[in-house]
């Protein structure tokens, strides 16, 4: 009679002792359902078992929930549960927002978001507008903007990029899941911009800081020293 397979044999954790993978995965759920944000891998590691492929027992989690009303989402290094894109309508309420994003807030965002590392002089080439500080100050305290350092140019200016919330907001797994610029225009929604350059941009939302860019080491209040025209001041060129 041949011998049994060991339990952890093909690597896989339908592999595993049926009482580990029910502890494991409970352990898993228990963890990222209590999370007030995703998850990386190292962050759930450092809670779970010594040993313990987390890779692995996430991709099971993600296949036992993937035909229900909350799935398993991967958005860029980390993990997340999220209401099932075909019940988002279940969840939708009418209500009366206060604040919504403005026009500028818009185009802004959507420029860092292709374009990233930018800084606020090349989201004004782009735009054909002088951008206020308030403008930016919106997306940075939504978490969907970040500050990442200083351009290796005359001025040292700041440069911007999007942040894993933003991928998280608008339900991308990664950066490169944003659709195409000729979509975008096809659909009308960049019409408003003077140009959007490149048609083959390739936005870099990596956390290491490009060539040209330094790190940042400065107090938050330094973006009060860069030019800031008032929001009443925006107009396009």
């Amino acid at each position: 009679m041949a011998e049994a397979a060991p339990a952890w044999e093909n690597g896989n954790v339908r592999s595993l002792a049926s009482e580990d993978q029910r502890l494991h995965l409970r352990m898993l759920e228990a963890i990222l359902f209590a999370a007030s944000e995703p998850l990386s891998e190292a962050e759930i590691a450092s809670r779970m078992p010594e040993g313990i492929d987390v890779a692995v027992l996430l991709r099971e989690l993600q296949a036992a929930y993937a035909g229900r009303g909350v799935n398993l989402r991967r958005h860029d290094e980390s993990w997340a549960f999220r209401t099932a894109e075909d019940l988002a309508f279940v969840l939708k309420r009418e209500v009366t927002e206060d604040r919504k994003l403005s026009r500028a807030a818009v185009e802004t965002l959507s420029i860092i978001a292709y374009h990233q590392p930018v800084t606020r002089a090349e989201i004004e080439e782009v735009r054909g507008v002088t951008i206020s500080k308030g403008t930016l100050d919106v997306l940075l305290q939504a978490g969907w903007v970040r500050l990442r350092g200083r351009r290796r140019t005359p001025g040292r200016p700041l440069t911007f990029g999007t942040t894993p919330q933003f991928l998280d907001h608008f339900g991308l797994e990664a950066i490169g899941d944003l659709p195409g610029l000729a979509d975008l225009k096809a659909a009308g929604l960049l019409d408003a911009m003077t140009s959007v350059g490149d048609e083959a941009l390739q936005p870099d939302d990596r956390a290491d800081l490009a060539d040209d860019e330094d790190p940042l080491e400065f107090d938050y209040s330094d973006i009060e020293r860069e030019d800031d025209p008032a929001p009443e001041e925006e107009a396009r060129g």
